[in-house]
């Protein structure tokens, strides 16, 4: 497996790795204006690219997907309860559906909460293990903070929503998995992010305060410390979904 991580615009994470010896690859939350950024890796590995996804529909920046997508002709990946939503044609992903990429396996994790459309994508390198390895939490979880709730209204109902997502899905996998998140220090998408890039989910279970809360202690310091929203966040979605 080949794993390269980018710190672009707006504090934002991205991800492309995949496998090498089968030479395909995969992109995660890539930024508008980054193209030949991921158009050159995969030259350097020798890979093509065969999927784009987006965690979610982004409300912090201008995503690089559909232009990405556009270079390489490869699928754009979205949930599905974004059909209907977004204004332009994209895979539609399923909770729990499971993509090959050569010898690396993906299962998408849906993840509401940070918005109803959160995925996660849980990744396994099958030359050495069946167990998941790392997963990309997108905005749902970062390295010391957890994603905002309000960006579609409602955010104690949303904060509610986020809780079960974290206990029942992505704090139920081995503590041993690394976590690589959508942001690092410096975002709007969740208060007190860490500038260290990655983490495992058994440190943050035992060193995110938030983590050990019950629900209801849990909505009141989500919903009580939320950042400010950004002044271009209408544009930055219209863009995103299409509609501008």
């Amino acid at each position: 497996m080949f794993f390269r991580q980018l710190q672009a615009a707006e504090a934002t994470l991205s991800y492309f790795f995949g496998c090498g010896s089968c030479h395909v690859g995969v992109v995660v939350d890539p930024v508008l204006g980054d193209e030949a950024w991921y158009l050159e890796e995969a030259k350097k590995q020798d890979v093509a690219i065969t999927h784009i996804f987006d965690t979610h529909v982004h409300a912090d920046h201008y995503s690089g997907a559909r232009a990405l997508a556009e270079k390489t002709g490869a699928l754009y990946c979205l949930h599905e309860s974004n059909v209907g939503r977004v204004k332009f044609p994209f895979e539609a992903l399923r909770d729990r559906q499971q993509i090959s990429v050569g010898n690396v396996l993906i299962e998408v994790m849906h993840t509401p909460g940070h918005t109803p459309d959160s995925i996660c994508l849980v990744v396994s390198d099958r030359r050495r293990s069946e167990e998941p390895w790392f997963i990309l939490s997108g905005d749902s979880m970062f390295v010391g903070a957890i994603g905002r709730p309000d960006l579609a209204g409602q955010e104690r109902e949303m904060a509610s929503v986020l809780f079960d997502s974290l206990h029942q899905r992505i704090l139920a996998l081995p503590e041993s998995v690394e976590l690589y998140p959508g942001h690092t220090s410096g975002s709007v998408c969740g208060a007190g992010i860490s500038g260290k890039p990655m983490s495992t989910l058994g440190f943050e279970k035992r060193w995110n305060p938030l983590l050990s809360m019950k629900r209801e202690v849990f909505i009141e310091a989500l919903t009580q410390d939320i950042p400010p929203k950004p002044a271009e966040i209408e544009r930055w979605v219209a863009f995103n979904l299409g509609t501008e």
